[in-house]
């Protein structure tokens, strides 16, 4: 990457997971920077900035530490700080604290106040009367011409701006805040090697190699999902259908997919040379993928950038036939592999214009074997007999 590109942008996740990585390992800050293509002040005044404080029962004073006041301000790479032996309040720098604080420093800085000192004590004064008397906010703001919308009264309720409380709400006290499950990722160890400007580097070192886009869909939450597979030249999608979205199911299934290959006389490597995926925490067992049943690499797995699906775009595009059939919100526990192969062999014989009126199935079959695509539980199905709707779903669900 062009050092520009980086240059005048503001740190991301992936920075931060680098930097306390780095800081780990007792990497200066010039050494830090060159990694992340940042100046040295910059990670100097983020390590300042986020720094958090962390004490413990060994705690025995509430005077800093000597090697606090000195570069890298923080205890991570102290051999002492994982020790019960440093008295000393500690102070630790950690990616998911800072981004939190990055990303609740933009909300605020974005949200505002009212500008009229007078327009808004007024506001407090009539929003605090009408709760006073039971009213809703909604109907204290259409009832009085506010010029504020209800989003922002209960904001300024929260943060304590006005002179009504939370508890004063009747209903909002009723419910409690939803409880967010925080998403599993692959590590940055994992990722090492494998990020999306190593797969650009390793396809220029290789200019005739072969890659083939990997994504997971996904229906009610907590239930089964489906990882998806896009042959990208043949436009040819399968999909293996997992109990739950963990690396150890994943791995399961594609044991079970390199076998059937093994019996249509061929290797998993051969057809997967290379795979570009998500960084999904069900994709973190890459040995699972990479390595055949010997140990050996067979396969080359990466990864693309966080919040970048469109770095993948083959197997997002192909979603939408699927979603034609089972759309979003479809709860994909009463599925077995039996119908998510049906679905896919539906989605594979659409005509393509793309593919000069030919269906995804005749050109994979064409470039590899009806044999291999059985394999991987796609077979033929009759153009005119094709369905692109939920009525497929309900006639396969039914038997």
């Amino acid at each position: 990457m062009d050092k520009t590109e980086k240059k005048n942008k503001h740190l991301t996740l992936d920075d931060r997971m680098e930097i306390q990585e780095c800081l780990n390992k007792g990497m200066t800050f010039k050494a830090i920077a060159k990694r992340i293509e940042k100046d040295p002040t910059t990670v100097s005044k983020e390590v300042k900035l986020h720094a958090m404080k962390h004490e413990s029962a060994y705690t025995r004073t509430d005077e800093t530490c000597p090697k606090l006041m000195r570069a890298p301000f923080v205890c991570n790479g102290c051999e002492k700080s994982s020790r019960a032996n440093c008295r000393y309040p500690r102070l630790k720098y950690s990616a998911r604290y800072a981004q939190n604080e990055y990303e609740k420093l933009l909300r605020e800085c974005r949200e505002g106040v009212f500008l009229n000192k007078e327009a808004f004590y007024r506001n407090d004064a009539v929003i605090t009367e009408a709760v006073k008397n039971g009213q809703h906010v909604y109907h204290a703001i259409k009832a009085n011409n506010l010029s504020v919308s209800k989003s922002s009264v209960y904001r300024y309720i929260n943060k304590g701006y006005f002179s009504v409380k939370r508890i004063d709400l009747p209903r909002a006290v009723k419910f409690k805040p939803r409880s967010v499950k925080r998403e599993d990722y692959v590590p940055t160890k994992v990722r090492k090697g494998r990020q999306y400007n190593d797969f650009l580097d390793f396809m220029k070192e290789n200019p005739g190699a072969v890659y083939q886009e990997m994504d997971t869909v996904i229906g009610s939450i907590g239930g089964k999902v489906i990882m998806t597979f896009q042959f990208i030249n043949q436009d040819f999608m399968f999909g293996l259908l997992l109990d739950n979205k963990s690396a150890a199911e994943a791995a399961l299934r594609i044991a079970e997919l390199k076998k059937r290959l093994s019996a249509a006389e061929t290797t998993f490597g051969k057809i997967f040379p290379v795979l570009l995926t998500d960084n999904g925490g069900e994709f973190s067992n890459v040995f699972a993928f990479e390595n055949d049943t010997d140990g050996n690499r067979e396969t080359r797995l990466f990864f693309c950038d966080p919040y970048a699906s469109y770095q993948k775009p083959h197997v997002e595009n192909n979603h939408t036939l699927f979603r034609m059939i089972a759309p979003k919100g479809t709860s994909f526990d009463n599925f077995t592999q039996e119908t998510v192969n049906m679905i896919f062999s539906h989605v594979n014989a659409v005509k393509r214009n793309a593919l000069n009126g030919k269906s995804a199935y005749e050109v994979f079959c064409f470039t590899y074997s009806s044999k291999i695509a059985e394999a991987l539980g796609i077979t033929f199905v009759d153009p005119k007999n094709v369905v692109q709707s939920p009525l497929l779903l309900n006639r396969i669900l039914k038997k």
